[in-house]
């Protein structure tokens, strides 16, 4: 990745057109002042040593030197450089609750960012030691692979966001099995699991998930952000979420739950308030943690550049002093600056200059390839990640980025960034297979009037695609059999709910009848009971076979 450490000195570059400005008045006056001793065409045949063209020539070559002075101020850096290290430290997993509810602003300036504050400060602490990101809301995934490159962590970090998660919830068990299978397999080194979140837990076993991270030998820390109290969650249209009945949700933390939590991590609990107690407390547990030499890959470590721009302009001040302004008569007969031949050297000096110091993103781009091919997608992700960072108006970088994720499962992800590449080609049958992929990751998660959409997209920029046509018709099927499913499920239910109508008025009119004697009571309750266990075993057993020939979906009550 190319970048400038001190991009303020370019505004200087400024300078240089307004030197050519300067100088064209100059020209322009002395060619007035020419006029005045006679006809131009005498005059030049009076002066046949002078040149007309090595004055421009040598002014071209010293505001070209001009330039790259000034772009040496600017420190050109280049980060494509991979180093790998050894280095003595620990593996920390951080899993950051990115639900709904860390949206409420009871810690300034909310939970959310509060959070992404206190990982990006425990990133600077950081000096020998790998970190990796998980996010999570009602599922999880790796957001960054654990690694020792800081500047791919912090730049992964700034983009977190509940958006992110197609599902939401708070599914803490998840997260740690997640984190517990994300670390190396090297041994005897600190291993450290951090669950930043608000304690809502809504699906449970968070607590098994911890002890057994415990048993691989991961310890777990948990960061508790929010007030007891509770706030309510702003929406971002001046409203706060509702649930289903329409009242305001008000989430608070739950700290008998984190407690539990870092108890059965055999760790630590961290109540994270409007202060740096909290950074200071969790650093302090971590260095309690074993350190081992590990191996550490780092991806942007930046080199100064200036080197190469120095060259060139020391090249162009050399040119320009051997250049004289008059004809040499040893050399008469050769002529380099007619005014064909000076248009060609300007400009070949001029793309010498630039491609010296121009590092595209497409330089990125094929690396990342590279790193794809050869089955390494979390690799491949940071180098296309960086592309879209140098130019994020490259389709080819968005795209290619959105395969990278899509290979990691990280398929909410993967959508966004195939709909920016579709929004910025201008190559249908390229804009087709944005479309196809995301048919794909839709119809993967049943979302079949999504997935027909994007077909439909796909086709409209390649009609000829016959894979795509294909699975339009397959997914138009497989919603049908999912509208079939749903109302097949719907008058189960509505016979369920009239049998037992049903059940409780013949209960309220048996009740009404006179009562025959006990001992004949007792042997028709017994019948009645024997056919109504085996008419209700029957249905039992019906009802889940039915429930196995259907997909299984997990149907959320909360969306916080």
């Amino acid at each position: 990745m190319f970048r400038f450490e001190d991009p303020t000195y370019l505004y200087l570059l400024a300078v240089v057109p307004l030197l050519f400005i300067i100088r064209w008045l100059m020209v322009r006056q002395q060619k007035k002042r020419l006029r005045r001793f006679g006809d131009p065409e005498l005059v030049r045949q009076l002066m046949p040593d002078v040149s007309r063209f090595r004055p421009a020539v040598k002014f071209c070559l010293l505001a070209g030197a001009l330039a790259l002075l000034i772009v040496m101020l600017a420190r050109p850096q280049l980060g494509t450089k991979i180093s790998h290290e050894k280095r003595t430290g620990i593996e920390t997993i951080i899993c950051l609750d990115i639900s709904n509810s860390m949206l409420a602003e009871d810690v300034a300036p909310s939970r959310l960012e509060r959070s992404k504050m206190m990982v990006e400060n425990l990133i600077d602490h950081f000096t020998n030691d790998k970190i990796g990101l998980i996010v999570f809301a009602g599922n999880a995934f790796v957001q960054l692979p654990i690694t020792s490159d800081y500047v791919s962590a912090k730049m992964f970090l700034s983009g977190i966001d509940p958006s992110m998660m197609a599902t939401q919830g708070t599914d803490i068990a998840a997260a740690i099995s997640m984190a517990s299978h994300s670390f190396t397999q090297q041994e005897g080194v600190g291993k450290a699991i951090i669950v930043i979140t608000d304690g809502e837990d809504h699906e449970g076993g968070a607590m098994e998930a911890a002890k057994e991270a415990l048993d691989k030998g991961m310890n777990t820390y948990v960061l508790g952000v929010g007030s007891p109290q509770g706030a309510p969650i702003p929406t971002g249209n001046g409203d706060y979420l509702k649930d289903n009945t329409g009242q305001t949700v008000m989430t608070g933390l739950n700290e008998e739950m984190c407690r539990q939590l870092a108890d059965a991590g055999h760790g630590a609990y961290i109540h994270v308030e409007n202060n740096s107690h909290a950074q200071e407390q969790l650093d302090n547990e971590l260095d309690k943690l074993a350190k081992k030499e590990i191996s550490s890959t780092i991806y942007s470590d930046f080199d100064e550049q200036f080197q190469a721009v120095g060259i060139l302009v020391l090249l162009l001040l050399i040119i320009e002093v051997c250049i004289l302004e008059i004809k040499n008569p040893m050399l008469k007969n050769v002529s380099l600056f007619k005014r064909s031949r000076k248009t060609v050297a300007l400009l070949l000096l001029l793309l010498a200059a630039t491609g010296a110091q121009a590092q595209t993103d497409r330089q990125l781009v094929r690396q990342g390839n590279k790193q794809f091919r050869l089955g390494n997608a979390a690799e491949a992700e940071v180098s296309y990640r960086k592309a879209v960072e140098k130019n994020q108006r490259n389709p080819q970088a968005n795209y290619n980025l959105g395969n990278a994720l899509m290979q990691q499962r990280k398929d909410s992800l993967a959508i966004m960034q195939y709909e920016k590449a579709a929004k910025l080609e201008t190559n249908p049958l390229r804009r087709a297979q944005a479309y196809h992929n995301m048919g794909v990751i839709c119809q993967q998660h049943q979302m079949f009037s999504e997935a027909i959409e994007a077909y439909k997209e796909a086709l409209r920029n390649n009609p000829t695609d016959d894979q795509t046509r294909y699975n339009l018709a397959l997914c138009k099927r497989q919603q049908q059999n999912q509208q079939q499913n749903q109302n097949q499920q719907n008058q189960d239910q509505q016979k369920k709910n009239q049998d037992q109508q049903q059940q409780d008025r013949q209960q309220k009119q048996d009740q009404q009848k006179p009562q025959p004697d006990r001992q004949q009571m007792s042997k028709e309750n017994a019948e009645q009971l024997l056919n109504a266990a085996m008419q209700e075993e029957k249905q039992t057993q019906e009802r889940m076979k039915k429930a196995q020939q259907q997909p299984q979906r997990r149907q959320l009550q909360k969306n916080w």
